[in-house]
């Protein structure tokens, strides 16, 4: 008599159902938003992918539609929207954009910014004023979103405004790099990195470590009820026949770092070398930043800069590899935080 084997749960599936049973396949899609093409495309080749064909229209009254050309049943789909001039109208892309694949049944959806909107109203600093970086992330969850992947976040805390996985990627290794292998060995020897301000001390301080270059700080105060305007104090360091690396996370009117570079030039400093992830270059900053007290301005291009807010002595990094790098390890259930030696 023959000895009858348990059946396992896959075995009793295909006996139920055999032609039901299939296996499957994670699928990758990127899809982009209007506001930086190239950057989305950069990304999907990075990835050796290309964009999904996707319908974007503007309607007379100003209404806003999207449709997706392919399936995206079942996908792991990443959103590629990052926040420049026209933010407003990029937001509300986006959000229709998450929409129409969540109704599409799109499995994953991954939004990424790569510069995140209102990420500096991430507090009240004043009575009666809003949250808005929170209320941009509840928009993005409420459209459908399941994860958030952004770069430099202003305030690490926005990551605990959203209910889900936040991936805040560093452009600090794409900006290191560059400094590495641009410096000579005599500016490396005279290096001191710089903190505009005292929010930014932590992450200069990282810089100085990865440099082996003392740190320096400017201590400012900036008016409430003014906005862009602020008034250098004193600088808190060795800055005198120093090459100095000022260290941002965005340029927005260019007024925080041209008074610092100004200020340091006045307290003896050879050079001046400023460094941002973001460059919102709003009015007037590519004219301020070309000020005799800056020698070089170095970005990276997670928003899109037209040609007329590009000058003589801008260096723009790409921010794709880092980005493509960053999806591949969400979509393969690898691990983002690898890519920044544990650090992120």
């Amino acid at each position: 008599m023959a000895r009858k084997t348990k059946k396992t749960q896959a075995d009793l599936e295909r006996d139920i159902a055999p032609g039901l049973v299939a296996k499957t396949k994670k699928r990758l899609v990127v899809v982009a938003g209007s506001s930086h093409p190239a950057l989305a495309t950069q990304v999907a080749e990075a990835l050796g992918s290309e964009l999904a064909p996707t319908e974007h229209r503007t309607f007379a009254s100003g209404e806003l539609y999207t449709r997706f050309e392919v399936s995206v049943r079942g996908c792991d789909v990443f959103v590629i929207q990052s926040f420049g001039r026209g933010v407003n109208e990029w937001i509300m892309e986006l959000l229709i954009m998450v929409d129409a694949l969540k109704r599409a049944s799109a499995k994953r959806i991954t939004v990424v910014a790569p510069y995140y909107p209102y990420s500096r109203q991430d507090k009240k600093g004043r009575g009666r004023e809003p949250i808005s970086a929170r209320l941009v992330t509840d928009l993005i969850k409420t459209a459908g979103a399941d994860r958030i992947m952004s770069v430099d976040l202003h305030a690490a805390q926005i990551q605990g405004f959203f209910d889900g996985p936040v991936d805040h990627l560093f452009a600090q290794p794409v900006l290191l790099e560059y400094f590495r292998n641009e410096l000579s060995p005599e500016d490396r020897e005279k290096l001191t990195v710089v903190s505009p301000d005292m929010g930014r001390v932590r992450v200069a301080d990282n810089w100085s470590d990865k440099l082996g270059a003392p740190l320096a700080i400017i201590h400012k105060r900036r008016d409430p009820k003014v906005a862009n305007q602020v008034t250098v104090h004193e600088i808190v360091g060795q800055v005198d026949g120093r090459v100095c690396l000022l260290v941002d996370d965005m340029i927005d009117t260019g007024g925080t770092i041209v008074k610092a570079a100004q200020a340091l030039k006045a307290a003896g400093a050879e050079r001046v070398i400023v460094a941002a992830t973001h460059a919102i270059f709003s009015d007037p900053a590519p004219i301020v930043l070309q000020d005799s007290s800056i020698d070089e301005v170095v970005v990276t291009d997670t928003i899109p800069l037209a040609p007329e807010h590009r000058f003589e002595g801008l260096t723009i990094l790409p921010i794709a590899p880092l980005l493509a790098r960053a999806i591949r390890e969400v979509f393969e259930d690898g691990s983002v935080t690898s890519m920044f030696d544990g650090a992120a």
